[in-house]
């Protein structure tokens, strides 16, 4: 085996960090930007636009499959969205939570309080008094943006939609309101879309999956660029991408993932050229399917069942 440097391995700790762009980026920003308010040049300010003459702001339900990469994808929009930024200290245009655990209404709000600054907040109070502070702290920061992530869990959570609607709906009126957004899985638009009040108040991004007629001068731009970076040949194979996103069920976030993993087994054993083995090695780790049913091995890759792998395993 070739004595391998850590310098390879400082380049995927690098791609690892590195956020990938897409025109999915455009997608949601034009979806935030619909709910912001416009300067006399028809720039986004950082002020939401109310619908209604109560003050009532609309959000996003942000739809996608685990491992699609919507949780960095919201996360990178929002960070360098022109009108949500801001160097004083005591003001947060953006606030970003992931729904903890236990997932209740409750837990939501002091996350929320926790991730805004406040001090911290006994869980003996009531969940009505929680968020009366999340109003009021959302306000005495003039947060424009309130983002929840894995949004679908709340919902699983045993307590009437109805209940958790009317809940997050709170932030969403009067003096102070912010735009919601929430992210999740497939599951989520079906809780969240309760009623046509609902439907009305939230407008629906679903990221396509990807396709390998569709996106593959995209993927394998990224992963000779990748194998640049890392010093090593691209893969020879002429039905990688397919083989790749099919491995990836569809998913952008596991298409990057698993292109990374292959260069790390292909860096790990000195070689100098990514190949198949490196991908079916990678992912026969994480997906742990028998070698039979192994995508970037398998003459029949395409009609492996993806869903029984584990069962088989």
């Amino acid at each position: 085996m070739t004595q391998i440097t850590s310098e390879p391995f400082a380049t995927l700790a690098k791609l690892r960090d590195k956020y990938v762009k897409t025109s999915r980026d455009s997608i949601l920003q034009q979806h935030i930007d619909r709910l912001l308010q416009r300067d006399a040049e028809g720039n986004p300010l950082a002020k939401p636009v109310t619908f209604t003459a109560t003050g009532d702001t609309h959000g996003i339900a942000l739809v996608e499959g685990a491992g699609g990469g919507k949780t960095s994808l919201v996360h990178h929009v929002l960070k360098n969205h022109p009108a949500l930024q801001s160097d004083d200290p005591e003001s947060m245009p953006w606030i970003g939570v992931s729904v903890p655990s236990p997932a209740t209404l409750k837990s939501l709000g002091l996350e929320i309080l926790h991730q805004s600054g406040y001090p911290e907040v006994s869980t003996k109070k009531k969940e009505w008094d929680i968020w009366r502070l999340v109003r009021f702290r959302l306000q005495q920061l003039g947060t424009v943006v309130l983002w929840v992530d894995e949004a679908h869990d709340l919902f699983r959570a045993g307590k009437g939609i109805e209940d958790i609607l009317k809940m997050l709906k709170s932030v969403m009126q009067g003096e102070g309101a912010v735009i919601l957004i929430l992210s999740g899985v497939e599951t989520l638009w079906q809780m969240a879309s309760y009623d046509d009040q609902v439907k009305r108040r939230y407008s629906k991004v679903t990221l396509p999956a990807i396709s390998a007629t569709t996106h593959e001068k995209m993927l394998r731009g990224f992963i000779n660029g990748y194998c640049e970076q890392a010093g090593i040949a691209p893969p020879a194979e002429a039905d990688i991408i397919d083989r790749l996103v099919y491995a990836s069920r569809g998913r952008f976030g596991r298409c990057i993932e698993n292109i990374i993993a292959a260069l790390e087994e292909a860096l790990r054993h000195g070689e100098g050229q990514l190949t198949a083995q490196h991908f079916a090695k990678a992912w026969a780790v994480q997906e742990g399917g028998v070698p039979g049913n192994n995508v970037f091995l398998s003459p029949r890759w395409a009609s492996i069942d993806l869903a029984k792998l584990h069962i088989a395993a």
